[in-house]
């Protein structure tokens, strides 16, 4: 029974993402909200890479190697992740800066939340309590994750169709994740594949943070973009505090 509890808890927590779509319902001046929005959600990005992201690949990867080999695979593995961003970002290089900034955005999400889904599928099949944790954890990480991808859609597209379909397809991501997990890799996963995982992933995100979503907001209002980073690591620091106490 408890690999359905695992289903359930994966589709909530991902699901989480769509409460990022009613960001675009803010009202004010468009090019604040663009740039508050997004600088916003790079800073939480960045944060929960540096803090979560990384230091979960090194402890999954010093399972089976010595401390300074896991540093190394990790660092080798971000590298290929920021990397592959960069020759993703290429092939959308003439679509809009501020749509491509949402693109981009969902194609990192969905990379970050496929494993998110295997992980929380598998470990509340071992221990409920411990899943549902990790999912109220995810729950309030996807929600900002959320907002960097409609804000940047609906404001380059205005069309609010798209935007849903783009943050709930980033969102369902995690489910599918959790579903690949129950049907296939459930008896072959391991910590080596999982810290992989997270590295490359690391490196997506810092990436997507940095270059797309903290650059792009400085283009709308460059005045006070940089201190909504520092809200986004602010929050995403005290989201790790509580679930840790």
């Amino acid at each position: 029974m408890n690999k359905y509890y695992g289903l359930i808890i994966s589709f909530i927590a991902g699901i989480s993402t769509l409460i990022g779509y009613f960001s675009i319902y803010i009202r004010g001046n468009k090019e604040k909200v663009i740039s508050y929005s997004l600088s916003f959600s790079g800073g939480v990005m960045i944060t929960l890479s540096l803090i979560d992201l990384i230091p979960s690949s090194i402890k999954d990867l010093s399972m089976n190697n010595s401390l300074v080999k896991s540093i190394l695979i990790c660092i080798i593995y971000f590298l290929i992740g920021f990397i592959l961003c960069i020759i993703i970002e290429k092939q959308f290089k003439k679509l809009n800066n501020l749509y491509r900034t949402g693109i981009l955005s969902m194609i990192g999400i969905i990379l970050h939340n496929i494993p998110e889904g295997i992980a929380t599928y598998v470990l509340s099949t071992i221990n409920l309590k411990l899943g549902i944790m990790l999912a109220i954890a995810i729950i309030l990480h996807n929600i900002p994750e959320g907002i960097c991808i409609a804000i940047p859609i609906y404001y380059s597209t205005n069309n609010k169709n798209k935007t849903f379909l783009y943050t709930f397809i980033s969102g369902i991501s995690e489910f599918i994740g959790a579903i690949l997990s129950m049907l296939i890799l459930y008896k072959y996963i391991n910590n080596i594949m999982i810290g992989i995982l997270f590295s490359i992933i690391a490196g997506i995100m810092i990436y997507i943070g940095y270059y797309e979503l903290i650059k792009t907001s400085k283009k709308y209002n460059l005045e006070y973009s940089k201190f909504y980073s520092l809200f986004g690591s602010i929050f995403i620091l005290i989201v790790e505090i509580i679930l840790k106490m």
